[in-house]
């Protein structure tokens, strides 16, 4: 069974980590929610959520990929958590697969490990890089790195994610379930 990591912290937005854990929970992803702080993490609009685990307890060679909700300060924490920006960087250095929206693309710009084009919420590339910058585009996969805009595109990230590591039959069928067949 494909296994996808998702690193938390307080103040994650609460729609892209939800999309995130729910969508590749239904393709069949065994996902793992890990908190870089405490297992009780307070989202951005204080909807509180309980971490499986603690990132201290985790290794990156458990995992297939790894994917970061967006959110303030969330995108933040994850830029400054050493721990993590060391498992961005050995996902990369292995071939895994690496994904980042709304905020978050700032963490793997931080860690070094965002490929050339990607996509951000609107504004927030001046904080990455403006080089690369696809603003027009909800998606955008450069390599084994993929970025999303935001809330509103969380889901069709989510099932970027399940076509990725499930394949397109898995994401066809999830996306059928959804009713997201006019996205």
């Amino acid at each position: 069974m494909a296994k996808l990591l998702v690193p938390i912290s307080n103040g994650f937005e609460e729609i892209e980590a939800i999309s995130i854990i729910d969508i590749c929970r239904r393709g069949n992803i065994e996902v793992t929610i890990a908190s870089i702080e405490e297992i009780n993490v307070l989202g951005a609009h204080q909807i509180s959520i309980k971490a499986d685990k603690l990132l201290s307890q985790i290794q990156e060679k458990d995992f297939d990929m790894i994917a970061l909700p967006g959110g303030l300060p969330n995108a933040f924490n994850l830029a400054e958590n050493e721990l993590l920006q060391k498992m961005l960087k050995q996902f990369k250095e292995n071939g895994k697969n690496i994904a980042a929206i709304c905020a978050a693309p700032f963490a793997l710009h931080k860690a070094g490990v965002l490929n050339k084009n990607y996509t951000c919420y609107p504004g927030f590339e001046s904080k990455i890089k403006e080089d690369g910058y696809i603003q027009n585009e909800n998606i955008v996969i450069d390599g084994k790195v993929l970025t999303s805009r935001g809330p509103a595109t969380a889901a069709l990230f989510a099932l970027e994610i399940v076509k990725i590591l499930k394949g397109k039959e898995e994401y066809e069928i999830v996306k059928e379930g959804l009713l997201a067949n006019n996205c």
